[in-house]
């Protein structure tokens, strides 16, 4: 056996970053042809499930929201990105890194998640091109 990872396990470490586990519904908003394919991927291979678009056929997990500047009110995607989220489902925020078209500033965010509801509890990087700001509503205003 070789010690290092095939290309399955590194694909799944991409996600993993996310924390998404086995068997969740992560439902995704946003997308466009900026994305990255490979995160994408790696979401799928860790959860086993397709990636939700549109309105799923029960609660999600997790929504993964690309968002860019430019995109419109953050305010109103992220309550939008509520809609379909579980008790205890995390939004994941991914924006371009600095730098990078579409660069969201972060005071933006900052400001964004608590009017929605959200608080912002870390972030990391998702990818070479995408930051993600792991978002979650407070115990006290879950559904």
């Amino acid at each position: 056996m070789s010690a290092t990872a095939g290309p399955a396990e590194g694909q799944r470490a991409v996600g993993a970053r996310l924390g998404i586990k086995p068997g969740q519904m992560v439902q995704e908003l946003g997308y466009d042809d900026d994305c990255d394919e490979e995160l994408r991927e790696s979401i799928v291979a860790l959860s086993g499930n397709e990636l939700v678009s549109g309105e799923p056929d029960d609660v999600v997990d997790v929504v993964l929201l690309w968002w860019r500047d430019g995109d419109g009110d953050l305010v109103d995607a992220l309550v939008d990105a509520l809609t379909d989220l579980g008790d205890g489902g995390v939004v994941w925020l991914l924006t371009p890194k600095t730098g990078r078209p579409g660069y969201v500033e972060p005071s933006e965010i900052g400001d964004a998640a608590p009017t929605a509801g959200l608080s912002s509890t870390s972030s990391v990087s998702a990818s070479r091109e995408w930051q993600g700001t792991r978002l979650v509503a407070p115990k006290a205003s879950r559904k």
